[in-house]
């Protein structure tokens, strides 16, 4: 961990911050909160508030990330939040990393652990999305009240004819008790820093998870570009499941096709980076606190 002069933000200038970032994240929220409002369920849209269970307000919280003082803030609200103390001028606040670490250390190490290994880690790009077919495979119930866009037969055999290669314990837990044998490896939760890698899609989403356990030490904008991500990657997620999506406005990825496959690797490829990318910076948000 590198200890560095804290920089020092005048009141107006993280004041704007603030503002522009709950303004920011009221619109990446805007759709879903009117849906909830109606008692309205979108399959692709709404996965990232109840998976993860992270209401909109919490995308609107705005922190600083560690080792940033905010002036004039001595007298606000913030001064008085958990995970905020006085800082080295009389008016300021600043994020209190050192108690935020002492209380979390457990949740801290196994996410740091994760960032770490994965993004030192060789992306695997032959899974195809399969993981979402495993699902359902041989199974009359299915996880989405939506039909499935080669019908049940049709879709078994397509998981016959691939191997599925799913990395990802929270994918791969899962997948139906005929598709988990299939599974080329076994992941557990224990396993889980061991075998996550970059380039499986539920593994990027999940960047989206720890930016929001490591609260306060992660500034606003790296919540919100993590939050973005996980929304992109859900709609590949989606558009190569087996699910028939066209009534919602999604075109499927044919990924039983072998263009369908293609393009499922290039946009996988492509989330790799843009998730890496996110680890990189919030390793540096851990580093800073």
């Amino acid at each position: 961990m590198t200890v560095l002069a804290p920089e020092r933000l005048a009141a107006t200038e993280w004041l704007a911050r603030e503002r522009a970032h709950a303004e920011r994240a009221d619109v990446l929220t805007a759709a879903h909160r009117v849906r909830a409002a109606r008692g309205e369920k979108h399959p692709v849209e709404d996965f990232l508030f109840t998976y993860y269970s992270y209401k909109p307000s919490v995308l609107r919280r705005w922190h600083p990330g560690a080792g940033v003082e905010l002036a004039g803030a001595a007298g606000s609200s913030r001064a008085a939040s958990r995970w905020y103390v006085p800082g080295t001028e009389a008016d300021s606040v600043v994020v209190d990393a050192a108690a935020f670490r002492r209380e979390k250390a457990l949740l801290v190490a196994g996410v740091e652990r994760i960032l770490r290994s994965t993004v030192g880690r060789a992306g695997a790009f032959g899974c195809f999305g399969l993981h979402e077919w495993a699902m359902v495979y041989r199974q009359d119930e299915h996880r989405h009240a939506v039909a499935l866009r080669l019908g049940q037969a049709g879709t078994d055999e397509v998981v016959r004819a691939n191997e599925l290669r799913c990395t990802h314990f929270d994918a791969f837990r899962f997948f139906t008790p005929d598709a988990a044998p299939r599974n080329r490896m076994t992941p557990t939760r224990d396993l889980q820093a061991a075998m996550e890698q970059p380039g499986c899609l539920h593994a990027g989403m999940d960047v989206y998870k720890w930016a929001v356990k490591l609260g306060p030490l992660v500034p606003g904008d790296l919540l919100l570009d993590s939050f973005e991500l996980a929304r992109d990657i859900r709609i590949l997620d989606m558009q190569a499941s087996p699910y028939d999506l066209a009534d919602w406005g999604y075109e499927p990825v044919r990924i039983e096709t072998p263009d369908g496959k293609a393009e499922y690797v290039q946009r996988q490829r492509g989330f790799a980076d843009r998730s890496n990318a996110l680890r990189v910076r919030l390793l540096a948000a851990l580093d800073a606190g």
